[in-house]
């Protein structure tokens, strides 16, 4: 097993990206733009907290954590957007926005735990 797979942040990242695949990212729901601009930006802060994990400097684990939490800022802006152009229901935007904002203090506690 590798170090990342243990850690509550991946778990919770993972789940993240899966309701982002299975509820937004379907066929037909939204422009190919925005569609592959929340791919990436959800599969990020999965394969950065994973990457992060295999740096031996505190440094080099911090710096993917700040992009991993990165990330997480850039789906909740386009969940905002969606949300106001009505692409969105109440809930999902709330569900999304609860596990988004959960991630990113975790992450900004994993950053200031690697602070020198």
């Amino acid at each position: 097993m590798f170090d990342f797979e243990n850690l509550e942040v991946y778990k919770k990242a993972k789940a993240f990206n899966s309701v982002v695949r299975n509820s937004i990212l379907i066929p037909g729901t939204l422009d190919a733009a925005t569609k592959n601009q929340l791919r990436r930006a959800a599969l990020s802060i999965v394969l950065n907290i994973a990457e992060g994990t295999s740096r031996f400097s505190k440094p080099d684990r911090r710096n993917f954590c700040v992009i991993a939490r990165g990330s997480v800022f850039e789906c909740v802006a386009i969940f905002d957007m969606l949300n106001d152009d009505n692409q969105l229901s109440i809930d999902l935007f709330r569900d999304l926005y609860s596990q988004s904002e959960e991630i990113s203090k975790m992450l900004f506690a994993m950053i200031r735990n690697l602070e020198s």
